[in-house]
């Protein structure tokens, strides 16, 4: 059972590192026919400006929300690095602990403050906000599962990885 979710998790995985590839492709494609537009044709053109920024908005945080992986997250590891597994897994539960804390009690506000949003849309592409906006409730969502998935981790036993200073990530 366990090597089957793997798997499903693997393929999960790699789709929505597809999915961020992709937004970032047409991200690009946009940004580049915003330049022929307007330099070359001399034409104003807002919704591949409007365009690129929802793209943006939810490339970082689909990729923080399901491709980044923790070791890849951008942290202050000075006394994490320096600890021992006990203190490590204190500190994962310190902070995991607040974590779940603050974005569990955001999480109602900001669903009902995105589905108030459909009232708005967009200047130039109409798009509701309600959707557009979608994606933070999605993010704090797979945040909140992350770190509860981490600290009952760290419950049962499992301290976080040490750092290895030598070893560098590159976060793609």
């Amino acid at each position: 059972m366990h090597d089957i979710l793997k798997s499903w998790g693997g393929f999960l995985h790699r789709r929505a590192e597809n999915l961020l590839a992709a937004m970032l492709g047409v991200m690009f494609v946009l940004f580049l026919m915003q330049i022929v537009f307007r330099y070359l044709l001399n034409m104003k053109t807002g919704w591949t400006n409007e365009a690129s920024t929802i793209l943006w908005l939810w490339l970082v945080l689909w990729g923080a929300a399901f491709v980044l992986r923790e070791d890849e997250e951008i942290r202050f590891d000075l006394f994490t690095g320096a600890a021992g597994p006990k203190a490590r897994r204190a500190m994962l539960l310190l902070s995991g602990g607040g974590l779940l804390l603050l974005y569990g009690a955001s999480l109602p506000a900001s669903a009902d403050y995105v589905l108030f949003m459909k009232v708005e849309k967009t200047a130039y592409l109409k798009v509701r906000f309600d959707w557009l906006f979608s994606i933070y409730v999605i993010f704090l969502i797979a945040v909140l599962v992350r770190y509860l998935w981490l600290c009952g981790q760290a419950v049962w036993g499992r301290a976080p990885d040490a750092i290895d200073p030598t070893k560098t990530v590159s976060g793609v």
